[in-house]
């Protein structure tokens, strides 16, 4: 097993909660965290339909089988359980009792929230950093081939071919979490509504032209975004509300948690295709602030990130509020740097006052440079650096 930068902050939440709430889209690689991690613990998994209906028929029966130290995997599938989860681990008063996995945000958080409010940490398992590629000794040979592959760890564990890989995921994914999470009616309404979306990566999400394009309700289209979001499929990067400039855009913009399902769904059939594709740089922008992402949950933490665009067109792409500093960035695909990347930084620092040392170009070429408007760095060392 790849290590997982995740790991130091679950084994020390466990010896400070209860319960361990360990969630992100499927596949992701929480099971096997959990298990390697905890290797003492007994593994129970409620998509196993004799555990299931053992779970839900007679929960503190499931629970006196279980009393202490178990992963119990899916555990969204039977929400019941955690209101007799509660009041055991109170009964108990221990930490590290139980280790919770699922792949549902939604639906596993809302019983989170209801039931196990101040007992349960929640951690969240993204696929693998380019951090963690790079240590593992897995990382795809050029920026292409890492956007197309993605991070999900079977492909990299079992030398999958990522075009079959996310074929699979896809169809599974439409068959098990979506069915479970929301009664969709038109499958086929809905695969279309998920390649639109990629189709509009880095963009400003309008939900009425996705909508009409679609042939469904705004209503549906709202749902439908939801429902993605809620199964670590898409996110919205809101815009930044500060109001340095009263001609703000106040749209989000989508990305992907996973740029190989992006391309999957864009019908990108290799990295060479990618080359010269017309959201290569969207792709790239989704990667790096993906990188952002991942360091953030990796940490226990939630990213504070947004992005700044006013209404002629200037553009900060990603603005992270950490340890009290605000961190600019502009995400550029090319390999050659060019003084206009710093456009939208330098028109934003006139307005915010943010410091110059703040500002940041992420680019594809190879050589990093100090200048007077900020530090360009190239994708290679900013994906393997520790203080993101």
């Amino acid at each position: 097993m790849l290590h997982r930068d995740l790991q130091p902050k679950l084994i020390e939440l466990a010896t400070k909660f209860p319960v361990i709430t360990l969630t992100g889209p499927r596949q992701s690689g929480k099971s096997t965290l959990l298990k390697e991690t905890f290797r003492d613990y007994e593994y129970v998994s409620l998509e196993n339909p004799e555990e299931r209906l053992f779970a839900q028929t007679d929960p503190k029966g499931f629970l006196t089988t279980y009393p202490d130290r178990t992963i119990i995997d899916e555990v969204q599938r039977v929400p019941e359980l955690f209101s007799y989860i509660q009041t055991h681990v109170d009964s108990q008063n221990k930490e590290g009792m139980y280790m919770l996995a699922g792949s549902h945000n939604f639906l596993l958080m809302q019983s989170v929230s209801q039931s196990l409010a101040g007992r349960a940490a929640v951690l969240k398992l993204l696929p693998f950093s380019h951090k963690e590629m790079f240590q593992g000794d897995v990382l795809p040979k050029d920026v292409e081939k890492e956007i197309f592959t993605g991070g999900y760890p079977r492909i990299y564990d079992k030398d999958i071919d990522p075009v079959i890989y996310y074929q699979s995921y896809i169809q599974t994914y439409l068959e098990r979490d979506v069915r479970l999470i929301k009664n969709i009616g038109s499958l086929v309404n809905f695969i279309k509504f998920l390649k639109l979306c990629a189709g509009r990566i880095g963009q400003l999400l309008n939900l009425s032209s996705l909508a009409n394009e679609c042939g469904i309700a705004v209503s549906t289209a709202t749902e439908w975004l939801s429902v993605l979001e809620a199964s670590y499929i898409c996110y919205r990067l809101t815009p930044d509300y500060n109001n340095f400039n009263k001609r703000l855009v106040k749209t989000p913009k989508l990305y992907f948690y996973d740029t190989g399902l992006a391309c999957s769904l864009l019908n990108i059939h290799s990295a060479e295709q990618l080359e010269s594709h017309f959201l290569k740089g969207g792709l790239f922008e989704n990667l790096v602030i993906n990188e952002v992402i991942k360091r953030a949950y990796n940490r226990a933490w939630q990213p504070d990130l947004t992005f700044w665009r006013d209404s002629t067109g200037n553009e900060v792409d990603l603005i992270q509020y950490k340890d009290g500093q605000r961190k600019a960035y502009e995400i550029k695909s090319g390999q050659t740097f060019s003084q206009d990347y710093f456009k939208g930084l330098v028109k934003w620092n006139a307005l915010s006052a943010n410091p110059i040392e703040n500002n940041t170009v992420v680019y594809n070429g190879k050589i990093r440079y100090a200048t007077s408007n900020g530090n360009v760095v190239p994708w290679e060392v900013f994906g393997k650096d520790n203080d993101i």
